[in-house]
């Protein structure tokens, strides 16, 4: 089943599930898929014929089964060229580990890289960061309930690598060797990760799972496993789980990316074909969330719990997708989120908000559920009226429907979606494909083509009434297999509402309401067009196809055409200056000028009215005032490029001021640092501690307050942004994406030309903010759980140029593969070490290199040793060849994938001028990558190691 999840209880129940390795970025979902509907109405009389039939699978993979069962999935696809996305996908997760195995599904996933027939101990890992696949971010894996999922991204221009990359994945399907020295340093490991997770929100977990899942297998095994098992277990257990579960009928092979297609068949029959059936396999059973007709209320409390958090779900069976009718029904359950989604949206825009934020929300759940969800989180701990907020507004939708002009913007917008993920179809990223093919293996989703379902949805998008829609809410809000669940502070638990209010509440929600009234305004977006300058002198970078342009207006506009998207332009703009400027008296008032100004709207729209406005256009302009710029960042498509140019002007020339929509913000954001204050999280604490120190404790690097907040004077903030762009003389602008200069040019000097100007001379302000010098050690005793974080900080001034920002990353890299081996690998003692290295020219030029990792309490000191003694042997002898090799495998290959990256190029090209660097500097990397040897790491290790050192702890309030 693919679970579409929103935040809440639902996202809690996902995240009791575990990662190997890194955690992995969660890989996008293609954005042509149908999602769940009401299937069970697919044979219900009156269906069109053509409604029945079958959905299409998707024709462009190629699927197939071995003779032994296992599932193979291969589709060609060059985005991005020279690289694949395999995956490994077994259908078995810890639902099936027995009592004396919980957690061992996914110790068996972590084993998967500690040894293996072709690979013994660490080679694996060692032998793909030497190809350029980085450890946890690229190469990882997870363990979930009910399935474990291997992910492998590897390039496809080294035949000889790209083999190896299926000889791993058939080593880890059969030929994982668990070695019993290996288990039991993985054991430590392992219980790191476990540690990791541990506070409020396990705490409550535990009390609240029994309940909402009505006490199904689930409930009682969690990914994560039990840390007596881990620590106990003997290796028997971990092989006969291996032998029951890692069998080719339970597996499937996925591979999307540049290559030959029928080339990789052969290598997936020739090693994957080898795995021996198994006789008599244990069956692979389900486990139901049994039902229940009574509403199930949990109320738990915390301590450590910052906020007060209600979730109410109305369960149901799970929607499978069969029929072309389950799509069209598919498209009604979106256009319902969507629309619920935006009336709950202008409930927080009010001048005095219900809550400090909410959804309601169908979707899926866990294991065979789905549920419609509403989720709150309340202001001032006032349950009730959050409650019977978000309650009425699922009740207004019952009652009274959506409007007519709600679902037409719903329409439109989905169907700009569609069109979108159409004209990408060239362009669609491997990932997505790959996430499409392990959950219909998993899960039974069909993929469908692109191209299918842009025709699908132009046919049938329109048909949909908002009686159909309106429907859908007597569907899903039921009394039977209703959940409620009441996260608060400890400290307010008398506050709390009895299980008995709370039906109560429930029950009598949605009295005295009216309908909605849908309130758009009919104008055009600018009420007087601007009168342009033209470009007045342009300038060429033929290396890296940038053109600069100037306007008589002093306007600089620097474009980068690009092929990488067929409908994404990208933009941003910055100018010198920002807060920096200010005083500290107006400190408050200029870092927010320029949230409180975007949620006001524009011109004669409110933040509200704008958005119906853009329905059914990709536009997205945000103005920002940071530290020593101000500026813009964008996105938009050629065909929507007109109106985010408008956008840019009426944020220049008529920005707005919405009284209501400021109060109610101010007013949640100090309720929200009330909540903070009064319970804060150990982590918020040791954060809002390193934040201080590590800016010396100057006012503009203190954490945030609800004293501060109200230091906010609103209209001093809307003359600071005014200010700030009332001059567009001294902005830059960066565009790339897919558009052609010519047709640019007459948009860009009308509305970037029309900007307003004063020529004046202005430069942002070096506060005179550092690191502190010496050597400090700070400690925050906070939690009531036994566990540790540890940052290390070392600091000072920096020569800016490219040899010394190339030093200061191959130094962190290496040191942190050096980490890795040592602290998780030999040592067992941590789950992950980053190591970060950072520098700057503006304000001034400075380096920080942080070392950070979290750990039992009692081996702190240990781990913080092993760490200096590594760093000390760099000092001594620099990096070991391997490792810098490594380094530049990596860089090489990450460079590669960017290069053809609308996302990187914007930051690139802004990030050089904004520094006045070369622009094609870039394009020299591998002259830089040379300079990097184990005696030019000595230097640098002996340079930024230095006596500038911070050692940041933060220890539990007991001992274990």
């Amino acid at each position: 089943m693919n679970k579409i999840l929103a935040t809440g209880l639902c996202l809690a129940l996902l995240a009791s599930g575990a990662n190997a390795q890194q955690p992995a970025k969660t890989a996008p979902k293609k954005t042509t898929a149908p999602a769940k509907t009401l299937s069970a109405k697919a044979v219900a009389a009156g269906i069109p014929a053509e409604l029945k039939q079958p959905i299409p699978f998707d024709p462009d993979v190629k699927v197939g089964k071995l003779p032994n069962g296992l599932t193979y999935y291969i589709r060609k696809n060059a985005e991005p060229k020279n690289r694949a996305e395999l995956r490994l996908a077994v259908n078995a997760g810890s639902i099936l580990e027995t009592d004396d195995q919980q957690g061992l599904a996914h110790f068996m996933e972590h084993m998967a890289f500690n040894g293996t027939k072709n690979f013994p101990k660490n080679e694996l890992v060692s032998f793909l960061q030497s190809s350029g696949i980085r450890f946890g971010a690229d190469l990882n894996a997870s363990t979930g309930f009910d399935e474990t999922v291997y992910q492998l991204p590897v390039p496809t221009d080294s035949a000889r690598l790209f083999e190896r990359a299926f000889q791993i994945l058939e080593d880890w399907a059969h030929n994982v060797t668990m070695d019993p020295t290996e288990i039991d340093k993985e054991r430590g490991i392992i219980l790191e990760e476990a540690r990791s997770g541990r506070g409020a929100g396990q705490r409550m977990r535990e009390k609240y799972y029994p309940l909402i899942l009505n006490n199904a297998r689930y409930t009682y095994r969690l990914p994560i496993g039990k840390d007596d098992i881990i620590k106990t277990f003997k290796p028997e257990a971990l092989q006969r789980f291996y032998k029951d579960w890692y069998r080719p009928d339970l597996m499937a092979v996925v591979a999307v990316g540049d290559f030959d297609v029928a080339q990789v068949e052969g290598m997936i029959r020739e090693k994957f074909g080898r795995i021996p059936a198994v006789n008599n396999p244990k069956p692979r059973l389900k486990y139901p969330i049994p039902p229940h007709k009574d509403t199930k209320i949990a109320i738990v409390t915390d301590p450590e719990q910052p906020n007060t958090m209600v979730q109410i779900m109305y369960k149901r069976p799970e929607i499978k997708e069969k029929t072309l009718y389950d799509v069209r029904e598919a498209i009604k359950r979106v256009l319902f989120n969507s629309m619920i989604g935006n009336r709950i949206n202008e409930l927080t825009q009010q001048s005095d908000p219900p809550f400090l934020g909410g959804y309601s929300n169908y979707g899926g759940f866990l294991g065979d559920q789905d549920a419609f969800s509403s989720y709150v989180v309340a202001k001032d701990g006032n349950v009730n009226r959050a409650v019977t907020a978000i309650l009425d507004e699922n009740a207004r939708v019952d009652r009274f429907g959506f409007t007519e002009t709600e679902l037409e913007r719903a329409k439109k917008q989905y169907q700009k979606y569609v069109d979108r993920a159409y004209r990408e179809r060239d362009k669609t990223r491997s990932t997505s494909y790959v996430s499409e093919y392990v959950e219909n293996f998993l899960h039974g989703d069909i993929p469908v083509s692109i191209s299918f379902y842009n025709d699908f949805t132009k046919k049938y998008l329109n048909g949909i009434t908002v009686g159909d829609v309106n429907n859908l809410a007597k569907q899903f809000i039921t009394t039977e297999n209703r959940v409620v669940v009441i996260m608060a502070p400890e400290k307010d638990k008398a506050k709390l509402p009895t299980e008995k209010e709370i039906l109560a509440l429930i029950d009598n929600a949605g009295k005295n309401l009216t309908a909605y009234v849908d309130k758009t305004l009919d104008k055009p977006l600018l009420s007087t067009l601007p009168v342009g300058n033209p470009v007045t002198s342009e300038k060429e970078i033929k290396d890296i196809n940038v053109t600069e342009w100037t306007l008589r207006n002093g306007v600089k506009v620097v474009l980068k055409p690009t092929d990488f998207k067929n409908d994404q332009i990208i933009f941003s703009a910055n100018s010198p200056g920002g807060t920096s400027i200010y005083n500290d008296k107006d400190f408050e008032s200029a870092r927010f000028a320029s949230p409180l100004t975007q949620m006001s709207g524009i011109g004669e729209y409110s933040q509200i009215q704008l958005g119906k406005y853009l329905t059914g256009k990709t536009v997205s302009v945000s103005p920002y005032i940071g530290e020593t710029t101000e500026g813009f960042s964008g996105s938009t498509t050629p065909d929507d490029l007109e109106t985010a140019l408008q956008l840019v002007y009426a944020y220049f020339t008529a920005p707005r001021k919405d009284p209501d929509v400021i109060r109610g913000f101010l007013s949640n954001q100090k309720s929200a640092l009330q909540n903070q204050q009064a319970t804060p999280t150990p982590q918020k604490v040791f954060q809002d501690t390193v934040q201080s120190l590590l800016g010396a404790y100057h006012y503009r690097r203190l954490p945030m307050t609800p004293d501060r907040l109200e230091k906010v004077d609103v209209d001093r903030a809307g003359a600071i942004y005014k200010d700030r762009f009332a001059d567009a003389s001294d902005f830059t602008f960066f565009f790339v994406g897919n558009f052609k200069e010519k047709d640019m040019k007459p948009l860009i000097e009308k509305y970037l030309g029309g900007l307003p100007v004063t020529n004046r001379k202005e430069n942002y302000r070096d506060l005179g903010i550092r690191i502190p010098a010496g050597k400090i050690e700070k400690t925050v005793v906070k939690g009531l759980e036994p566990k540790s974080t540890v940052q290390l900080v070392f600091s000072g001034d920096f020569v800016w140029n490219t040899d010394n920002t190339t030093q200061v990353d191959a130094l962190a890299e290496v040191l942190e593969i050096k980490l890795i081996e040592t602290l998780r690998e030999e040592e067992s003692g941590v789950y992950g070490v980053s190591v970060n290295g950072a520098y700057s020219k503006i304000p001034a030029q400075r380096y920080t290199l942080r070392i950070g990792f979290g750990c039992a309490p009692e081996n702190v000191d240990k781990l913080i040793a092993r760490t200096l003694a590594e760093i000390d042997k760099l000092k001594q002898n620099g990096a070991e060849s391997k490792d810098i090799d490594k380094f530049k495998a990596e860089t090489r290959r990450e460079t590669e994938l960017q290069l053809k990256q609308n996302g990187f190029w914007l930051g690139y090209l802004s990030n050089q001028y904004f520094n006045n660097d070369a622009p094609d500097e870039i394009l020299h990397e591998a002259e830089f990558l040379k300079q990097v040897t184990p005696e030019s790491t000595k230097q640098a290790a002996n340079l930024y190691f230095g006596k500038n050192y911070i050692k940041l702890l933060l220890v539990p309030e007991r001992k274990p």
